[in-house]
């Protein structure tokens, strides 16, 4: 079973069904295959998003969907295995066996989260450890929050949600030896930092209730920040020859700010080439995104017509003569009456 459409949007995310409802509207045929994978499902609600804040992940997927089936656009439930380049643009295949024939691909699959291996940090993951100050911050607002640290960005990371509470503290954990400026200035934020080892949270009622030491001590919290490690979701690329690329913050597909890969005819957008990209961020991205597809479709489009002979003085000619014999029908139509 084979679909032949001008663009497959790989991915229903926000980016994705942004992508997709601005190609729909530019009267493109589009396809989104979507693995019904989303990395925010755990959370209870989209923040920072302006008219949407607080609604929930699977609800506003939901309107997109709508939104992008009333013009005409088709979204799918979908594994893409694999891409290649054919003759005339690219074909996919999916999980279920079928086959995606596309001009353009459009890749918003998203990251995952590789966190760090703290017993209940994976099981609490969306809910009360978060990763995102201004995407949770404001939900944990005056509570006791715990950092975990994993990564380079801790200090980053631990200053930023000292603006939501007055209560927080660094847990070095497995994070670089901290410089004495580094002290100096969290003593300053009056921060404070416990060394050593993290073994696991303490989960009471269904919430995190603290933070529980190599040693055995227990340190009570009520939030836990994480830095994960963000791993692009793009292997299923490695036989067009684009590979992911390194990253302060893991791994990304590079693109050019526009969403064009360094694989014509492949553009990206998203979480996968944006790590630090809220819902927000991705949804415009991918209207940018969509919106230079098309342009590159319309200039694919022009040089075809151009190729296949139809341009000559008499066709110019005789075009603007059906204009200008319009114009002179509806202006006398328009006198009659």
């Amino acid at each position: 079973m084979t679909d032949n459409v001008d663009v497959l949007v790989i991915g229903g995310g926000a980016a994705g069904l942004s992508g997709a409802l601005t190609l729909a509207r530019a009267r493109r045929k589009v396809l989104v295959l979507d693995a019904g994978e989303p990395r925010n499902a755990p959370a209870s609600g989209v923040h920072g998003f302006l008219t949407r804040d607080g609604l929930p992940p699977a609800e506003l997927v939901r309107a997109g969907v709508a939104e992008v089936r009333e013009y005409g656009g088709e979204v799918r439930a979908g594994t893409v295995t694999s891409a290649r380049r054919t003759g005339e643009g690219f074909e996919a295949k999916t999980a279920d066996g079928r086959r995606v024939r596309a001009r353009r691909l459009l890749v918003t699959t998203g990251l995952t989260d590789e966190l760090p291996e703290v017993a209940g940090v994976r099981e609490r993951w969306g809910r009360d450890v978060l990763h995102c100050p201004y995407c949770h911050g404001w939900e944990v607002r005056d509570q006791p929050i715990g950092v975990l640290g994993s990564g380079p960005n801790v200090m980053h990371m631990t200053l930023l949600l000292r603006q939501w509470s007055q209560d927080v503290v660094l847990f070095r954990h497995t994070a670089p030896e901290l410089t004495a400026e580094d002290r100096a200035r969290l003593a300053a934020r009056e921060v404070a930092v416990v060394d050593g080892e993290v073994a696991g949270l303490e989960i009471t009622e269904d919430r995190v209730s603290g933070v529980r030491l190599a040693d055995g001590r227990v340190v009570p919290r009520r939030a836990i920040a994480v830095l994960p490690r963000f791993l692009a979701r793009a292997g299923f690329l490695a036989e067009l020859g684009l590979e992911v690329a390194p990253h302060p913050m893991g791994e990304h597909v590079p693109t050019d700010g526009r969403g064009q890969t360094s694989v014509p005819g492949v553009w990206a957008a998203g979480n996968v080439t944006d790590l630090s990209a809220s819902v927000v961020v991705a949804a415009a991205a991918g209207m940018v995104a969509g919106a230079g597809i098309n342009g590159e479709l319309v200039e694919e489009d022009t040089r075809r017509s151009v190729g296949r002979g139809r341009f000559s003085a008499e066709v110019e000619a005789r075009l603007a003569e059906r204009v200008l014999g319009e114009r002179r029908h509806g202006l006398g139509s328009l006198l009659a009456g």
